[in-house]
């Protein structure tokens, strides 16, 4: 058995005295685990560290087995995410959200959006809309996918504002407003991209709030299990990095 693909490393563990099991997001083959034998070697540590993007050929006897990668650089991101909390707890929070998937399950486009975040995690005015769009692409591909195209009560398009809790689909201002206190808030970045390409404060956390809820609902509630602890670290650096750079040298504070 043997295939070639690109991968993101996710993590990487010990095994034995000089070997790697090595945990990498493939683009046609999903999340992949394989030995990397010497993996432990001076020569492999800067390229097997998490967010650094690779390329794969993948061999085994049979294909239930872990089998073995030989693994070349692609995109040395690592270096560069380690430098601020951003970068670090936005690699870790996408490789616990992307172990919800079965293994060896392929999901390209959750491979090439991981590779989008994590190369523009560290523009605080950025990474925080495209985590939001991640986690909910994330649960569409799980089968938990949010209907944000129409108001679930009158069928209209515009002026989307809120989402039901129980049905995941987006409700128009008007038709929402005597329930308003029931239902969650809307970002207008998710529905009006043109509009809010770069989101303020609340609507960043909005949509951080709105993607918790779902995960924690459909996906992560039935399993037992919680969110990361670095997402709620990775929303906390980003809103830290938006107010640093919404007030110049001078002190006073800039509109983003």
């Amino acid at each position: 058995m043997q295939w070639q693909d690109t991968g993101i490393v996710l993590s990487t563990r010990p095994h034995g005295e000089t070997s790697l099991v090595v945990e990498l997001m493939t683009r046609a083959h999903g999340r992949h685990l394989g030995l990397v034998r010497g993996g432990r070697s001076r020569r492999h540590a800067a390229m097997l560290q998490p967010g650094n993007g690779v390329a794969a050929v993948w061999r085994a006897r049979l294909d239930a087995q872990l089998g073995s990668y030989a693994l070349e650089p692609l995109e040395m991101r690592a270096a560069r995410l380690i430098e601020t909390p951003a970068g670090t707890f936005g690699v870790r929070t996408l490789a616990a959200h992307l172990r919800l998937l079965a293994e060896r399950e392929p999901h390209p486009l959750l491979h090439d959006l991981t590779a989008v975040v994590l190369d523009h995690v560290d523009d605080p005015l950025e990474a925080g809309m495209l985590v939001v769009r991640f986690e909910l692409v994330l649960l569409d591909e799980l089968g938990f996918g949010l209907d944000l195209t129409a108001c679930a009560v009158t069928g209209e398009t515009r002026d989307l504002a809120y989402v039901s809790p129980r049905s995941g689909r987006a409700v128009g201002r008007d038709a929402g407003a005597a329930w308003s206190d029931r239902l969650l808030p809307l970002p207008r970045f998710l529905v009006d991209r043109a509009m809010n390409e770069r989101p303020d404060e609340g609507e960043i956390r909005a949509g951080l709030a709105l993607a918790a809820f779902f995960l924690d609902r459909h996906v992560l509630g039935p399993r037992g299990l919680s969110l990361p602890p670095e997402r709620q670290r990775l929303a906390a650096a980003l809103a830290e990095a938006r107010a640093a750079a919404a007030t110049p040298s001078d002190g006073r504070p800039e509109r983003l």
